[in-house]
């Protein structure tokens, strides 16, 4: 389609699938449906040859050195969170930490945390292990195996019956002990960051009224915001997603849920369709969709707002059913280490799998795009 504009946030993540996962500039022009030529562009300007991204100033050293530091200082804090007291403990206790752990930091490092000299962890490591011990270490392995077995999702009470039922004679709080110190647990529910409800400003009529099959492309609209954990926060989600194809035509993510991501992603929709029709955008009550700024964007660009009933979600069904694909089959159980992980790997399922590839079945069984292609075939051979 002629007349494209993409934001800088959609330029640069998809330079990264060229750069960083290492997908040909061909492949991923034309999943995205943009011209080779117009990514040869965006890879010069935002790649890791561009002078914008060799060019450290100062501020930006500075920057990277303070990086670095808390990164060191954050480390040293999880050694101490980690050891559970083992400071206080006997010097081959803490033998013991430095061996469990030395996979993750340096010896030498571990050995000036803990007050102990590397030389005498090195001869304590020579000395011929005791029974128990080595019993621990095979209970342990036998202990990791059922833990993966179950998904990560068992905890030592189950672990603890499936060990019996092989007849391994051990005590629950044993085992309860070893998956403690391999830092083994059940997995825990997916916990929503709570926010206060603002107050709201600019409440429309809920002109959708669950009728979620449109006859044509860019009729109706839907968005929604959701969240991701990382270990830097959480990260914001929202998306547009046209109900004729489940095509998801904008998107935006930042560290903060506010009015800005929620414009960000429809400026993108709207960029990427330039629909010639007024169209329906559907949202909730939230606070982004009540502002005064989303209804003049509404106003400005020809479209027209309606919103789900108050605390109704399955007026907004759609946005919901594709957060929790993207859930399921992306990242359920995940923690991104940063929030520019998860961004990289939701664009990259979105737009290199979602829209282009994952078969859908209110598209009998054919991607977002191919479905549209296949509409726009009929309405060319009529």
């Amino acid at each position: 389609m002629s007349g494209k504009r993409y934001p800088e946030e959609f330029k640069q993540e998809a330079v990264k699938q060229v750069v960083d996962r290492d997908h040909s500039v061909a492949d991923v022009a034309k999943r995205l449906d943009v011209t080779s030529h117009s990514l040869y562009a965006w890879v010069k300007k935002y790649g890791p040859d561009s002078t914008k991204n060799n060019e450290l100033t100062d501020a930006q050293a500075e920057i990277k050195r303070l990086q670095k530091e808390l990164k060191r200082a954050t480390e040293e804090r999880d050694i101490f969170k980690k050891s559970r007291g083992v400071l206080r403990k006997r010097v081959r206790l803490r033998y013991a930490f430095i061996r469990d752990e030395s996979n993750r930091w340096p010896v030498r490092w571990l050995c000036q945390m803990l007050n102990v000299h590397p030389s005498g962890y090195y001869a304590w490591r020579k000395q011929p292990r005791s029974k128990r011990d080595k019993a621990n270490q095979r209970l342990t392995a036998q202990i990791k195996q059922f833990w993966l077995e179950s998904g990560g999702v068992y905890g030592y009470r189950k672990i603890h019956s499936d060990l019996r039922d092989i007849g391994e004679r051990c005590g629950i709080n044993r085992v309860h002990r070893l998956m403690r110190g391999e830092g083994l647990r059940a997995q825990v529910g997916y916990r929503k960051p709570r926010h206060r409800s603002g107050e709201s400003h600019v409440v429309v009529p809920n002109r959708l009224n669950r009728e979620f099959n449109p006859a044509a492309p860019d009729e109706v609209w839907v968005t929604d915001i959701t969240h991701v954990r990382t270990h830097e926060g959480w990260l914001y989600l929202a998306v547009v997603v046209d109900l004729f194809s489940r095509t998801v035509v904008g998107w935006s993510m930042h560290q903060r849920i506010t009015k800005d991501i929620v414009l960000n992603a429809l400026l993108m929709a709207v960029w990427r369709r330039n629909p010639e029709q007024r169209v329906t955008v559907h949202s909730d009550q939230g606070s982004q969709y009540t502002s005064h700024d989303w209804q003049a964007f509404l106003e400005s660009n020809g479209l027209e707002g309606s919103m789900s009933r108050r605390g109704n979600c399955h007026d907004n069904a759609v946005a919901e059913s594709f957060f929790q694909l993207l859930k399921r089959e992306r990242i359920k159980k995940k923690v991104y280490s940063t929030r520019e992980d998860a961004r990289s790997d939701i664009f990259d399922y979105i737009e290199m799998f979602y829209n282009n590839k994952r078969k859908h079945g209110s598209n009998n069984l054919l991607s977002p795009v191919e479905y549209e292609n296949r509409y726009e075939e009929r309405l060319g051979s009529v």
